[in-house]
């Protein structure tokens, strides 16, 4: 009979996508691996999930407690909700464990699984462990962590660094050349990159980032006679209005609101200019890139800076406040590496060197450890 594991992933795709890479790794070990989702992107997550051969169990929606007593109601209806569900999903196909990927919404599995005595396990993909993994902590085995935890101790489990859980596609193109990226994207989108070109890689995830596209457009417009080119993910919705601020651009430019391809934007860059959510910053450090990390300032306790910082400290990136990256400051830091490409080989060494190829097998032998 196959180990069956249940992986609780709802919410953001900070949560989901590391979730569904262990899932993908446990189905490929035998196990009968389902998971457990809830929120807004709960359905999209599902086909998604699909689309591997995952089954998915959708949850009630569960906003993350407030002040407002209105939330809190939804909160503790979303909470009962869920937990009656996966009580009555453990009880009838009982786990051998479950793997919570952090955010409140793992609370009614945890729930559940403590009653009927199944092992919990825990994951966070950022430098500071969240309130909602913290809470949690008093009911797992251990957790993993992406990057060494800069508060462990307010967990009341082991704490371990096993990385963050990538996509196998970006794990297996980790060792791609310039050639190849540059070559993949011309193919993809009909752009015409160059591969000799010192390339400048942008993208603030998803959503984007105003701060990062309105500051950088200006900044390269300015420079003249620079051999370079530019990849721009601006993030949904915002294509047109950064269009808008590249008007007249003198470089080669392959704009556009996002891809699923991140191995050939990655393999392709020389710079790149990002948010630091804990995915990015494992992606960048996996490919070894330069990078100058601009934090969000308005994630939940700053991770976003605590994920910065390790790489900074590690000699891996430059970190600039959003508040303080103008148009002005990017064009320094832009001029100082055109002017001197080899002046960030020293941060691609140091990148690779602190990198966790293979977490998501790591995370799961340590999970198998625990288990005997």
């Amino acid at each position: 009979m196959k180990n069956r594991v249940y992986i609780s992933c709802g919410g953001t795709g900070g949560h989901f996508f590391p979730g569904l890479t262990l899932a993908r790794e446990l189905k490929k070990r035998g196990a009968a691996v389902r998971l457990l989702l809830s929120g807004v992107n709960s359905a999209a997550q599902s086909r998604q999930g699909a689309e591997f051969g995952i089954d998915a169990a959708i949850l009630p929606r569960m906003p993350s407690p407030g002040k407002n007593p209105l939330r809190m109601i939804r909160f503790l209806l979303g909470l009962l909700g869920g937990f009656i569900q996966c009580f009555f999903l453990f009880l009838f196909r009982r786990p051998q464990y479950i793997i919570l990927m952090g955010s409140f919404a793992s609370a009614p599995a945890a729930l559940a699984a403590g009653i009927l005595f199944v092992p919990i396990f825990l994951h966070d993909g950022n430098a500071r462990i969240g309130k909602a993994n913290r809470m949690l902590s008093r009911f797992a085995v251990f957790m993993g962590t992406a990057f060494p935890a800069v508060n462990k101790e307010s967990c009341r489990c082991e704490v371990l660094c096993t990385g963050m859980p990538l996509r196998p596609e970006l794990e297996e193109c980790r060792g791609i050349t310039r050639a190849e990226a540059v070559a993949g994207l011309n193919e993809k989108y009909g752009s015409k990159l160059l591969p000799e070109l010192f390339t400048i890689l942008i993208f603030g995830g998803s959503q984007g980032a105003a701060t990062i596209n309105n500051a950088l457009p200006p900044a390269l417009k300015k420079i003249s006679g620079g051999k370079f080119q530019v990849l721009h993910l601006t993030g949904k919705g915002k294509l047109e209005e950064t269009a808008k601020l590249y008007e007249g651009a003198g470089f080669p430019l392959l704009l556009l609101e996002g891809s699923p391809h991140m191995e050939l934007f990655l393999g392709s860059a020389d710079l790149v200019f990002s948010r630091s959510g804990g995915s990015a910053a494992a992606e960048l450090l996996l490919f070894g890139k330069n990078a100058v990390l601009i934090p969000y300032p308005y994630a939940a306790e700053d991770h976003q800076t605590d994920n910065a910082r390790y790489c900074v400290d590690s000699g891996a990136a430059e970190m600039v406040c959003d508040r303080e990256l103008t148009p002005e400051k990017a064009y320094s830091i832009i001029r100082k590496y055109l002017d001197d490409p080899a002046a960030g080989d020293a941060r691609r060494k140091a990148a690779s060197a602190i990198a966790v190829p293979g977490a998501a097998a790591l995370f799961l032998e340590r999970v198998a450890e625990k288990c005997k």
